[in-house]
């Protein structure tokens, strides 16, 4: 059933009551996606929030033309109606609705697009009365098929916008249908946050305890001691920890997952052709061993070419070819059954240094060649902006997803364990958080291991604020599995996301993720069983040691536990016998 003009009245009404701080119930978050270009559009997430008749059904009623194009109402053989602007003349020429934006509120967006030939980028744009042009998102949309554009803005004012689409392309008209804003509080996005943090991140378990001969022993005390906690929360590492006892105090005592910054890179192993040198990252990894500390292999080729060896940067594509495979084999076989994971190929969107010299499939063979060498660790492909900036057309989650498919379907790459890597290097200002979770939605429905894997934050007033928005925001994603900050302690030239000063005391930053650190892992505390022996504890997804103390007896017995996600929360039962 579709809604009338009323129907979208009434649902204004009730976010005005909302964020005036009437409202009880936080609206949920809507994390459905898909990169697949369907047939039909899907229905209007929220019903369309905020925007005025979203699916068309009453003509273009709310909408009006921007620049000098024309609009209308079309209707598709299957009965879909939906709005086009057609005899397009500047990038901006489109249809457009006006709405009230409000300071601090976060906006999902979403839209069906299509275009009436061809394949271009089309974009979501808030313009406002003045000359700020605010950016929500943009996709690869297609003739004769229709692709979601999900994303959003952080409001840094409160005025009246325009919501308009953008093609360079003027030839093409620009279809869309489905079109949705809905508005959300930081209370209501925190909210999200905190529900998926304990729908994904945590079990209940239950424990049954009994004495030998199985009867229930009530009273009995159960301590749950995490040891290890499985999601893996890490940190960047340098070289300088392997002079100083201070940052490798530090480190170990909060992390037990890491990323070497540059030590494992061509340039750094390799600076002189055919003299390798692992002696630094070799005492990297020992440190790690020992510390009980992940590590993930970064990286094996970055396609970048300044990025290159000097020596790489020069020779011919015949020698490139010899000399890339010697490395291959070199840095895979040396950390064979020492890495949990392999950027394998890293900025493989933005940059193409292999691809030119070598051909297209240079970079799908090393994956394969890697996957010979080493099946064990997660293969990656890492890059930057997916999620952290919304402008970059080269980077979207649709184009990461292209390419990622366009390597697994490679020979040799069919059966590779394969992940998402996205870097996250923020700048200064409002992270635009609408955005990262509809690219993390889009990104999540490829079933695949999601990393952000560099988290960073320039230097800012709110710096601090920023990197706990962004550290949340990525932990409470049902489809992330792992965050690694590229940040780390002054002395070793962490300058822009700085987490210890000079002195080893923290800044704000690094009181922000020792925060996070208390508030992610399970603080031990006593729970007494009942009369029928049962003790039930929501757990963080980890290892523990569960200690049962006898109430009359004071014996105890300890038993060691591994709570995951992979086990579904209602069928944990932990059976004890005193």
């Amino acid at each position: 059933m579709k809604f009338g003009t009323e129907a979208y009245v009434l649902l204004l009404f009730l976010w005005l009551l909302l964020v005036s701080g009437l409202g009880v119930h936080a609206i949920s978050y809507d994390y459905s996606a898909t990169t697949e270009c369907l047939v039909e559009p899907q229905r209007a997430l929220y019903g369309g929030g905020i925007i005025v008749n979203p699916e068309f059904d009453h003509s273009i009623e709310g909408w009006t033309v921007f620049g000098k194009a024309a609009i209308e109402q079309r209707i598709s053989k299957e009965g879909n109606r939906f709005i086009v602007a057609r005899n397009r003349t500047q990038p901006l020429d489109s249809f457009s609705q006006k709405v009230q934006l409000d300071k601090g509120i976060i906006y999902s967006f979403s839209a069906w697009v299509q275009l009436s030939e061809g394949s271009e980028t089309v974009s979501v744009i808030f313009k406002g009365d003045s000359s700020e042009v605010m950016h929500g998102g943009q996709v690869t949309a297609e003739h004769g098929c229709w692709t979601l554009l999900k994303g959003g803005i952080v409001a840094n004012i409160s005025s009246p916008v325009e919501i308009l689409f953008e093609s360079e392309n003027t030839t093409v008209e620009i279809w869309a249908d489905s079109v949705s804003l809905q508005p959300f509080t930081k209370q209501q996005w925190r909210s999200h946050q905190d529900k998926s943090i304990e729908k994904v991140r945590k079990s209940m378990v239950r424990f049954q305890i009994s004495e030998a001969t199985d009867s229930a022993l009530e009273g009995a005390r159960v301590l749950c001691i995490q040891r290890k906690p499985r999601f893996p929360f890490g940190c960047g590492m340098n070289h300088h920890i392997l002079e100083s006892t201070e940052y490798q105090n530090w480190f170990a005592s909060r992390f037990k997952y890491t990323t070497f910054t540059n030590e494992m890179k061509w340039y750094s192993t390799e600076t002189k052709q055919g003299q390798e040198n692992y002696t630094i990252p070799d005492g990297m990894l020992k440190f790690a061993k020992h510390h009980g500390i992940s590590v993930r292999g970064h990286n094996i080729f970055w396609d970048n070419p300044k990025e290159q060896p000097e020596w790489v940067k020069s020779v011919c594509p015949h020698e490139l070819r010899k000399a890339a495979a010697r490395r291959i084999k070199s840095v895979v076989s040396r950390y064979r059954g020492e890495l949990i994971a392999w950027d394998v190929v890293n900025e493989n969107l933005h940059f193409n240094f292999f691809e030119n010299k070598l051909g297209g499939n240079a970079s799908a063979e090393y994956y394969a060649k890697t996957y010979q060498l080493d099946p064990k660790p997660i293969l990656f492909l890492n890059e930057y902006n997916t999620i952290e900036y919304c402008r970059d057309k080269t980077a979207t989650p649709v184009n990461y997803m292209k390419k990622l498919e366009q390597i697994l379907s490679f020979p040799g790459c069919a059966n590779i364990s394969a992940g998402i890597g996205l870097q996250g290097h923020f700048c200064s200002g409002q992270p635009n958080l609408a955005y990262m979770r509809s690219a993390l939605d889009l990104l999540g429905t490829a079933g695949l291991p999601i990393w952000v894997t560099e988290v960073s934050v320039a230097r800012d007033a709110n710096q601090a604020q920023y990197l706990e928005e962004i550290l949340r925001e990525a932990y409470a994603h049902p489809a992330v599995d792992g965050i690694i900050a590229f940040a780390g302690p002054a002395i070793a030239g962490f300058n822009e996301t700085t987490l210890v000063d000079e002195n080893f005391q923290n800044t704000p930053a690094g009181d922000v993720v020792d925060m996070l650190i208390n508030e992610w892992k399970y603080e031990p505390r006593e729970a007494t069983a009942d009369s029928r022996g049962y003790v039930d504890v929501s757990l963080y997804h980890g290892d523990y040691d569960v200690t049962v103390m006898h109430p009359i007896t004071n014996s105890s017995k300890t038993v060691n536990l591994s709570v995951s996600k992979d086990v579904p929360q209602e069928s944990i039962t932990v059976k004890i016998r005193t």
